[in-house]
């Protein structure tokens, strides 16, 4: 019997049912916002060799050289192999009603194990107009069903966040909810209704607009990076693009732009300084944004000489708490106060958050080099002048001439 029923209430972990709901997002997105390419990211710019030979040469190998990362990769790019089961052609006996379906789709999110699970209109700016070889994208679906997975607070906690194990935090994510997407895609497809999964490696979709647009974050300080009320920045998303009907999310509003106006963390900690430290956002592409250095922010985490890639950022953020004891609390409070904004970037960093707790530190710092590993002299890049206690100086990743 399939009535499609659920209890209302929450589906997941975290309770996204009692975020204050809004018609807009909480940054502007205007009428005029252009379809681009997927050439235009800062990894595909090094891998092509828009930033030279060394950054071209490293783009190749700078998830690889870590081990754990490596084998984490090699998961992404199986499943990126997988055929797709082909759309039945009989649409299964099941509730027309959205609502239901949306609700049921969600609930098999979590029992695969994502974090979060949100639904949007899949608008035509966040389809890419070029995959990376100028190829035109053709998504011809109306909804997306967005999933995030947690990288791991622990493991954050025991890093400095541009070390050897950066990498491997993305890339666990990263094949998770692959892996949570194909699933998803397939099942879809089986019940009759027309899906394809968005994963790293493999995305005709720009995920920061879909999941601002599906009640799952707020846009941040630091370039195009969405934050959740209680992973912070703290995940990787990815989405499953559908013409199953489903009934959209709204977008949420938990205080975050007077947050990252004031706070500025990210930006002072960031080892590229390619975070803006400016009040004010821009207007690029018809849309509200801070101002990102690409350039410098791929550099970094490219041509990191210490560490897999970088993610300071993240590691910096107050936003980038585990959702348990006071912190509940806390952002409790955050959301509806935001006079307590200041005070709270304040207590974050006398009570030493963003320092690397080095009990949770569990793996090995190995780099591997033409199929050698060696212990790699350099271990994390952060800034000399932060007032976070322990500091080793700023490593400067910088392009050799020619």
């Amino acid at each position: 019997m399939l009535e499609g029923k659920a209890p209302g209430g929450q589906l997941g972990h975290y309770p996204l049912e009692r975020l204050k709901r809004v018609d807009k997002p909480t940054t502007y997105i205007g009428p005029d916002v252009r379809r681009v390419s997927e050439r235009e990211a800062g990894f595909i710019k090094a891998a092509e060799g828009d930033y030279g030979p060394r950054l071209q040469a490293e783009a190749g190998r700078f998830v690889s050289k870590e081990p754990v990362a490596a084998a984490l990769s090699q998961m992404v790019g199986d499943l990126g192999r997988l055929d797709l089961v082909d759309v039945y052609r009989h649409q299964a006996p099941m509730p027309k009603d959205p609502a239901a379906q949306s609700r049921h789709i969600k609930s098999l999110g979590y029992f695969l194990r994502a974090d979060c699970v949100g639904v949007c209109e899949l608008p035509p700016y966040a389809v890419y107009g070029s995959d990376r070889d100028g190829r035109t994208v053709e998504l011809d679906h109306r909804y997306a069903i967005v999933f995030l997975i947690d990288q791991g607070w622990r493991t954050f906690n025991g890093a400095l966040g541009s070390d050897w194990i950066s990498a491997a935090q993305s890339m666990k994510s990263y094949s998770t909810s692959g892996f949570v997407a194909t699933v998803v895609a397939n099942y879809i497809r089986r019940l009759g209704y027309e899906a394809e999964p968005h994963f790293s490696g493999h995305y005709k979709v720009l995920m920061p607009p879909l999941v601002l647009l599906s009640g799952l974050g707020e846009m941040s300080r630091f370039g195009g990076v969405v934050i959740n009320p209680f992973l912070g920045p703290r995940f990787k998303a990815s989405a499953v693009t559908t013409n199953l009907p489903l009934e959209p999310d709204k977008p949420i509003d938990f205080g975050l732009q007077h947050y990252c106006q004031v706070c500025k963390k990210c930006a002072r900690e960031c080892p590229s300084q390619a975070i803006s430290h400016s009040d004010e956002k821009t207007i690029y592409n018809d849309y509200e944004t801070y101002e990102l250095d690409v350039e410098a922010c791929t550099r970094m985490r490219v041509g990191n000489p210490a560490g897999a890639a970088c993610g300071r950022c993240i590691k910096v953020c107050p936003w980038n708490k585990p959702y348990e004891g006071i912190h509940k609390a806390v952002e409790w409070v955050l959301e509806r106060s935001s006079l307590t904004h200041r005070f709270s970037v304040w207590m974050d960093d006398l009570l030493g958050y963003g320092q690397q707790q080095v009990e949770d530190k569990w793996w090995y710092d190995l780099e591997e080099i033409e199929g050698v590993f060696r212990v790699p002299p350099k271990v994390g890049a952060v800034v000399k002048d932060s007032p976070l206690p322990k500091r080793r100086e700023v490593l400067v990743v910088e392009e050799e001439a020619g």
